[in-house]
C-alpha cells in the first residue's frame, strides 16, 4: 500500500489538532458553569453526578489522577457550593460526595448549551454518521487504559 503511512499520519495530525479544538470548547463549558472551573473540576462533577455520588478515592482511580489533585479539584467543588460529602450509608468512616442542588442545576445548565450546540454542529450529519462517530468515540475512549470511558 504505497502512501499509506503518510496517509495514516497525515490522518493523525487531523485528529490531534481536532481534538485540541475539541478540547478548548470542553474547556470553555467549564468556565461558563463557573469562571473559577477548571476543566477538571467540571469533569469530576459530572462524573460524580453521573455515578450519583462516589468516594474521591473513586475519582482519582478512575480518571488516574494523584489523590491530592483530586482533593484540591474537590475542596474547589465545595467551596463553590456544587459539591457536599456524605457519610456512606454502610461505612460511616468513608465520605462519599454529591452534587448540590446547584451543582446539579449548574450541570444541567450547561449540559443543555452544549446539547444545543451539538445538535446544531452535527444538525445535517445522517443518523448513521452520528452512530458511527459514537461508536468511534466509545472505542478511542476505550483503548489502551482498561478503564470505562464513562
Amino acid at each position: 500500500m504505497a502512501g499509506a503511512p503518510r496517509e495514516r499520519e497525515e490522518s493523525l495530525d487531523v485528529i490531534q489538532r481536532e481534538l485540541t479544538a475539541f478540547a478548548r470548547r470542553a474547556r470553555a463549558a467549564a468556565a461558563r458553569l463557573h469562571p473559577d472551573l477548571p476543566l477538571v473540576s467540571y469533569t469530576l462533577l459530572a462524573h460524580i453526578d453521573h455515578r450519583q455520588g462516589c468516594r474521591a478515592t473513586d475519582l482519582a482511580a478512575h480518571y488516574m489522577l494523584d489523590k491530592s489533585t483530586v482533593s484540591r479539584q474537590v475542596a474547589t467543588l465545595e467551596k463553590l457550593g456544587l459539591v457536599e460529602r456524605h457519610p456512606d450509608p454502610d461505612d460511616h468512616r468513608i465520605q462519599v460526595l454529591h452534587p448540590t442542588t446547584a451543582g446539579v442545576r449548574a450541570l444541567a445548565s450547561t449540559q443543555a448549551s452544549r446539547r444545543a450546540a451539538y445538535r446544531e454542529r452535527l444538525g445535517e450529519w445522517t443518523a448513521d454518521d452520528l452512530a458511527r462517530f459514537a461508536e468511534y468515540l466509545l472505542r478511542y475512549n476505550a483503548t489502551g487504559d482498561g478503564t470505562d470511558p464513562r
